[in-house]
């Protein structure tokens, strides 16, 4: 099955072509990096949505309960039975929140709605898929795989955890705090990330989150990884590994608390040194 995918560029989550692109436009095909010294991490949102868009599921039975089915934002109902409206990329007309200022307003990646069998809204959670931007350079890597050579070079490619401080953890404070204004958003946001993302947001926060239940401005963490290889070429199982639910105002709290900082003087001291090889 890889060996096909490689050939035609083919998605197996999105079950269409890799729409990830290299930056002259080359499809890149890349979902997962493995580093020397760890499991493969996913490096494509696109890879959390095995198993049709599974996450969403998870998501829809948390909030409203089991059993009810999830169909896409703008699908006629022939079933007149209550449902879960899905709008996103692919499912239905994204949905923006409001603007903030004069710099525009942010997309949620996904937005549930609840509805009666009337197709009356009972209540609606945004969710937002993160995996993790990367680094260096893996196109060496990459065209070895392709011309199937069975050892490629390593390449020079890691990943962005600093995009945790300054895009992921503000990105989703903002979004938390609008949600907290709608009356039927009862249920807060829901943020679906990979395992190895979640320890760098645990780690950023100082382990410090406190769980809360679900409500208006609740944040629910949910995070996955990949299960081991069962047969060689065809995709790993996607597994759900742990949940959380807090607080938009416990996250904020702790993303500005001074409780993980580094040693006091270190400029100081990078100074110094700085001076003394000069």
């Amino acid at each position: 099955m890889a060996v096909a995918a490689r050939t035609t560029n083919y998605c197996p989550f999105l079950n269409k072509q890799c729409v990830k692109t290299l930056s002259d436009g080359v499809v890149s095909g890349v979902c997962t990096l493995q580093p020397m010294t760890a499991g493969p991490v996913v490096c494509c949102p696109n890879r959390l949505y095995a198993r049709d868009f599974e996450i969403l599921r998870d998501v829809a039975r948390i909030a409203f309960g089991p059993n009810i089915p999830i169909v896409a934002g703008r699908a006629p109902d022939v079933s007149n039975k209550p449902r879960i409206a899905v709008f996103g990329k692919g499912w239905g007309k994204e949905l923006r929140l409001p603007n903030r200022g004069k710099t525009g307003g942010y997309f949620v990646d996904w937005v549930l709605a609840h509805l009666d069998s009337d197709g009356n809204l009972l209540g609606f959670v945004a969710v937002e898929v993160q995996s993790i931007d990367t680094t260096g350079n893996y196109r060496e890597e990459r065209e070895a795989h392709l011309r199937g050579e069975k050892d490629p070079p390593r390449s020079t490619a890691g990943f962005n955890w600093e995009n945790v401080n300054k895009r992921i953890l503000p990105q989703l404070i903002y979004k938390g705090h609008g949600l907290r204004q709608e009356p039927l958003c009862t249920k807060g946001l829901f943020f679906v990330c990979p395992t190895p993302v979640y320890s760098k947001i645990s780690e950023r926060l100082g382990g410090s989150l406190r769980p809360y239940p679900m409500q208006p401005g609740s944040l629910t963490i949910l995070w996955y990884d990949l299960a081991p290889e069962i047969n060689h070429g065809e995709p790993r199982a996607l597994v759900p590994e742990g949940r959380l639910t807090t607080t938009i105002d416990q996250v904020a709290l702790a993303f500005t608390a001074p409780s993980n900082l580094p040693p006091p003087q270190v400029y100081e001291k990078a100074i110094r040194d700085t001076l003394r090889q000069a």
